[in-house]
């Protein structure tokens, strides 16, 4: 994408990305509407040379010729109208794609404050608006000619009529998109209500177990009627706006019809033209609505392309991931981490040095803390003070997909998918590494054990039919499994039974002996594994010790891990 996030600038991305198509599909669509146009014209000289004064050759003649255009306005209007709908199809498809890579870049945050069934709206709804202004702009150019054409013709058989044409379309355009300005805002808030009312319903599905289990099924059910209730009165709202700029638009063109013609009819009482011109002026008074009523269709698409383009635009132009850096970490990677001075949010000047291969526990006694520690260590944030190294490098000039191979954040709320149990586990492991050992260190074979198929057991979507501690538990194997020569984890075990808990813990370590492990966690279990804790208390770093010692002689490590 460009560096244009503006709704403007999506609707130029999405026009531009199908130019061939749309200037291929505008002339066919244009030699559609001049062949429309010439019918009638054509039809008069018919009623002039061959039937006023009667004549088989003129009429036999004429007749292949209107034959001829027929042919050409048909085979304009198909093709025409095939390279439109190419041409939005394609760039819905590109802007699909765009907000779909845009929300699924790692840590890309495009999904905060956005539920799920809104981002699935963006990416749908929008899309196909935005991608539907490509067949708009197409008929609209066509129907553009279409009017000039009519006008031309109705000038040669009468300048009042066609300079009457000439003035009143331009302004019938101006009034058209005028009229479709409320149609843009009532579009814009229809949408908004969708995406909350498709956000709502996807939460409400994926936590439908806990509702069931909380007896909250009516709070929700109420929740999502009032929700549901609120997008049906903006799509009503959306509608009769709609509704209001057509029926507007139609008086309008079927005023300006009647003016030309009551002026035509004027013309010929006066003489001015004979029976053949009144058919051809008739015939193209009664065909110039056609185009000018797509002109008014044309101008309420681009207010709805225009409502979803803003919406399309935040979803790309949401804050990312930090960018930067080119170097490759060192190979293979000694895994020493350093911390200089690190300052951002909470924290405060701290330093510390995490050797090769050691067993660390970081004790965090405020947990916003901890997340912005976990941050700036997969690099979603750079500290406002102070770097982090890997091994002896700024994890700044570090390029970020190289980064995340060699050091891996395992983070609380690490999302499965719906697949088998093994394909969860080696999502991130390297090709034709053995899973076992993951799996065995954190007590996955046991989860295995209760599904039907065991490890070849489908899970469903976020693990949904496994319990929290079983979905940490295989979030836990797929880190280990990862096999980074850096892994932070943050809180594996919340959710798992003490007994499994150490076994994990012993798990834990035997898996990455000789790679260098971060545990923040308050979990006695996990941080008597260690070889030593460091607590962060207040934003800086006030104790470093073995866990023992530091249970025994700070009350403040005690409160933290033991209450």
């Amino acid at each position: 994408m460009g560096a244009d996030m503006s709704g403007r600038g999506v609707i130029r991305r999405a026009v531009a990305g199908q130019r061939r198509d749309v200037v291929v599909g505008s002339l066919l669509g244009a030699a559609h509407q001049t062949g429309e146009a010439l019918v009638p014209v054509l039809i008069g000289l018919i009623v002039d040379r061959a039937v006023v004064r009667p004549d088989g050759g003129a009429l036999a003649l004429w007749l292949v010729v209107l034959a001829v255009v027929y042919a050409m306005l048909s085979y304009g209007f198909r093709f025409g109208a095939r390279a439109g709908e190419r041409a939005a199809e394609q760039a819905a498809h590109q802007l699909r794609l765009d907000v779909v890579r845009r929300v699924l870049a790692p840590h890309g945050g495009a999904e905060a404050g956005r539920p799920p069934g809104a981002l699935v709206n963006v990416a749908t709804e929008d899309a196909r608006r935005v991608g539907a202004l490509n067949m708009a702009l197409t008929l609209g150019i066509a129907a553009v000619v279409g009017v000039v054409a009519g006008a031309v013709l109705l000038l040669r058989a009468s300048v009042p009529l066609g300079l009457l044409v000439l003035i009143g379309a331009p302004v019938l355009m101006a009034l058209g998109h005028y009229l479709a300005r409320p149609l843009e805002h009532r579009s814009q808030a229809e949408q908004e209500r969708a995406a909350h009312a498709s956000g709502v319903a996807a939460d409400l599905v994926a936590g439908v177990r806990v509702l069931k289990g909380l007896r909250a099924e009516s709070a929700a059910v109420a929740r999502y009627r009032s929700t549901s209730q609120a997008s049906r009165e903006a799509n009503v709202r959306a509608a009769r706006a709609a509704a209001l700029q057509t029926g507007l638009m139609l008086t309008l063109t079927g005023a300006f019809i009647a003016l030309v013609a009551l002026v035509g009819g004027r013309l010929v009482l006066s003489g001015s033209i004979g029976l053949g011109a009144l058919v051809s002026a008739v015939g193209l008074a009664l065909f110039l609505p056609g185009p000018i009523a797509v002109l008014a269709w044309v101008g309420a698409e681009l207010a709805k392309a225009r409502a979803s383009a803003a919406r399309i635009a935040d979803v790309l132009a949401a804050p990312g991931e930090t960018t930067g850096g080119t170097t490759e970490p060192a190979t293979p990677a000694s895994g020493e981490l350093r911390l200089h001075g690190v300052g951002h949010a909470g924290l405060h000047g701290i330093d510390l040095t995490v050797r090769p291969g050691e067993h660390l526990g970081i004790v965090v006694t405020d947990t916003a803390d901890a997340a912005t520690l976990l941050h700036c260590l997969a690099r979603r944030c750079d500290p406002d003070r102070g770097h982090v190294e890997l091994d002896g490098t700024p994890v700044t000039e570090l390029a970020p997909a190289a980064l995340r191979s060699a050091l891996l954040v395992a983070e609380h709320d690490a999302q499965l998918f719906d697949g088998t149990l093994l394909d969860n586990v080696t999502a991130a492991a390297p090709a034709g590494a053995d899973p076992q050992p993951a799996m065995e260190a954190a007590a996955v074979d046991e989860v295995a054990a209760t599904l039907p198929g065991g490890t070849a057991g489908r899970i469903g979507e976020r693990g949904s039919s496994l319990s929290g501690g079983q979905r940490q538990r295989v979030a836990l194997a797929r880190a280990l499994a990862a096999d980074r020569p850096v892994l932070v984890i943050h809180d594996p075990t919340t959710a798992v039974d003490a007994a499994t808990e150490a076994r994990i813990a012993t798990g834990i370590r035997r898996a990455r002996t000789g790679r260098t492990t971060v545990l923040v966690t308050s979990s006695p279990a996990l941080l008597a594994a260690t070889d030593r804790v460091v607590l962060i208390d207040g934003g800086t770093i006030t104790a470093e010790a073995p866990h023992e010692d530091l249970v025994r002689d700070h009350p403040v490590y005690r409160t933290a891990v033991l209450t």
